[in-house]
């Protein structure tokens, strides 16, 4: 659409015209979307930084606080470690947030405190164990040290 609206009419019969117009050479047929319900995120209030949390929910990307997102990364590294189907990959788990652990609790970004410490690698190889051979139903004291 390059046309102007000519001087003297009013601007809603001049979009009007113009949508009839696009309607009539069938410009809103087959577009994206059409037939299909609206988003969920339209119903609720008008919300500036949409398109942000959109694109970011996309992305897969998070804006926690970086001690916040450490967190949730230490207790994710301690649940996978747990189900890690070795202990020398469980190990490697607990081993790999411990490094960052220790970063953050010396060198602490601004935000809230992190209030974790690094793990016992050899507690959780440990319980490691102890898990595994409770699992594979071999007792509590059968447990390959």
């Amino acid at each position: 659409m390059t046309e102007r609206k000519p001087p003297g009419v009013p601007f809603e019969s001049w979009v009007d015209k113009q949508i009839r117009d696009a309607q009539a050479r069938g410009e809103f047929e087959r577009l994206p979307g059409a037939g299909e319900p609206l988003p969920a995120e339209l119903d609720s209030g008008y919300d500036e930084l949409w398109w942000i949390k959109r694109k970011m929910a996309r992305e897969g990307l998070t804006v926690l606080p970086p001690a916040l997102a450490l967190r949730k990364e230490a207790e994710d590294a301690l649940v996978a470690a747990y189900a890690a189907p070795s202990e020398r990959i469980a190990r490697r788990i607990v081993e790999d947030v411990n490094v960052k652990i220790r970063d953050m609790m010396f060198k602490p970004p601004p935000g809230p405190p992190l209030g974790k410490k690094p793990y016992d690698v050899e507690e959780i190889a440990r319980e490691w164990r102890q898990r595994r051979a409770a699992a594979m139903g071999d007792g509590p004291g059968s447990a390959v040290q």
